[in-house]
């Protein structure tokens, strides 16, 4: 009786270890290391004994190097690399699909779905920053017609919308959708910091608020006041943008209830922008009471009633206050005794204002007295009338003027020259400065600068003849060594 040996089935140890290419690579390149400092030192006069590993060559065995690097040392070399290689490190292979995903902090959601089927965590499970306000809304795509705005952009379908629709609430999900994507996100990004959402509901936001403790600026598109109920929840919420209303795209209503309520639940808030929201002067106060921590103060597009500059008195410690695109500020602020004022206000910005109430603006810049840095960005109405009030202002070091197509020369010398204090001048497309109608004063007054940037139109030649000069970092020991005003037309 004959006995023969049995062929090893398809399924055997043997055949899996050798198809399992990668692992057998590193076997046989770690008992290459370990041959080699085992290996014992033969005396110089005696010839040592080859070894059998010598014919190995670990890169003819091993085809990505890589494979052998652990997880942590890969993903400190991926992250050393710029931004614009990411897409291209994420097709080099799985490996390098998921560990680039683990890099990225910060999304713009554009699918809907991939939040509500959790893809977005798997493929992103570090992320801090979320933006979910393309995500949220269902607009036909490839139609051809692009609606842009600063806060989303979406496609249109060439069909008539009725008549007072709105853009944007057209295309938006319901509001129970959205709270089901945002139980989603809490439990999927539990260390969120930062998120952006669009028609949220009061039980979304405090799903987010009871799984992600350390999220710390939040800003609510088309919010209200029963939104708000759910912001007392975010106990490290420090940064607030609450978009109520803007023209054409969505519209809702965040009165002085919201704003009282947002008071009493946000105390730690550092910084609040109000774009679109109504309210007075109780809900202002309100905001300067319980929020004793809040440094900047932002209105965009206000719908506030008169009287409510008053309010800012109360922010004790306030230091920038900011206008975006404002038609008014405040048409009847009440008398200049009843205004108070901001002891530790230091910038004050205006963009895209219209600054041609007289009476408004005198009442702000009472409030804002002791303000040491003002902004002017294209604004409208701002003349030498207008611009002459703030010479009450005498903190002031510097004046950036950008856009102001109204303002002359002689508007802005009766101003500068009034400030003791002035350190930083800008004057950037200003069309009516022209650099002929430029007093000696003025242009002495430019040589004590230690920050000077003059271009008010495309023909001006005095930033061209300064080059060189040492004008605005000398001082007036420039004037001293040599006193040229030909250099300058008109002078």
């Amino acid at each position: 009786m004959s006995c023969s040996p049995e062929k090893p089935n398809g399924n055997s140890p043997l055949k899996l270890w050798i198809k399992n290419k990668k692992v057998l690579n590193n076997v046989l390149f770690t008992m290459r290391l370990q041959s080699l400092t085992k290996q014992p030192q033969t005396p110089s006069l005696m010839t040592p004994r080859p070894h059998k590993t010598e014919g190995f060559t670990f890169p003819e065995l091993v085809s990505d190097k890589t494979s052998l690097l652990p997880d942590e040392i890969l993903l400190q070399i991926l992250s050393k690399l710029p931004d614009s290689q990411r897409n291209f490190n994420s097709l080099v292979s799985k490996r390098w699909l998921n560990l680039q995903g683990r890099l990225v902090k910060s999304v713009k959601l554009l699918d809907w779905n991939f939040l509500v089927s959790s893809r977005l965590f798997v493929r992103f499970p570090n992320l801090v920053h979320v933006d979910l306000v393309e995500g949220s809304l269902t607009s036909p795509r490839n139609s051809g017609i692009l609606c842009t705005h600063k806060v989303a952009s979406f496609c249109v379908d060439t069909d008539t919308e009725p008549k007072g629709s709105l853009a944007c609430e057209r295309f938006m999900l319901h509001i129970d959708e959205i709270d089901l994507g945002l139980r989603n996100l809490a439990n999927g990004c539990p260390n969120l910091r930062r998120l952006v959402v669009l028609n949220a509901s009061e039980m979304g936001l405090l799903s987010v608020a009871e799984e992600c403790p350390t999220l710390q600026e939040l800003e609510l598109h088309r919010c209200n006041d029963q939104v708000l109920r759910g912001i007392a929840a975010f106990q490290n919420l420090q940064i607030l943008r609450l978009i109520a209303n803007i023209d054409g795209f969505y519209s809702s209503v965040v009165s002085d209830v919201g704003l009282t309520i947002l008071a009493q639940g946000c105390k730690r808030l550092v910084k609040l922008e109000l774009n679109g929201c109504q309210g007075s002067y109780d809900g202002i106060r309100a905001i300067g009471q319980c929020c004793q921590m809040l440094e900047e103060l932002t209105f965009c597009d206000h719908k506030m009633e008169d009287g409510w500059l008053a309010a800012l008195s109360y922010c004790e410690n306030l230091k920038t206050l900011r206008f975006l695109s404002c038609k008014t500020i405040d048409l009847n602020p009440g008398p200049h005794e009843h205004l108070g004022s901001c002891p530790t206000l230091e910038r004050l910005h205006f963009e895209k204002c219209q600054l041609r109430d007289k009476q408004s603006v005198r009442a702000l810049f009472v409030v804002c007295q002791g303000v040491k840095d003002i902004i002017f960005k294209n604004c409208w109405g701002l003349n030498n009338d207008i611009f002459s009030i703030t010479t009450d202002l005498r903190s002031v070091k510097l004046l950036s003027l950008e856009g102001c197509p109204v303002l002359t020369a002689a508007g802005l010398e009766l101003v500068v020259i009034s400030w003791m204090e002035i350190q930083s001048l800008r004057v950037i497309s200003c069309n009516k400065i022209k650099d002929t109608e430029i007093s000696p004063v003025l242009s002495y007054l430019f040589s004590t600068l230690k920050d000077l940037q003059w271009r008010p139109d495309t023909k001006s030649l005095l930033s061209a003849n300064l080059v060189g000069s040492g004008m605005g970092k000398r001082g007036a020991k420039f004037f001293k060594r040599t006193c040229d005003w030909k250099a300058i037309p008109g002078a």
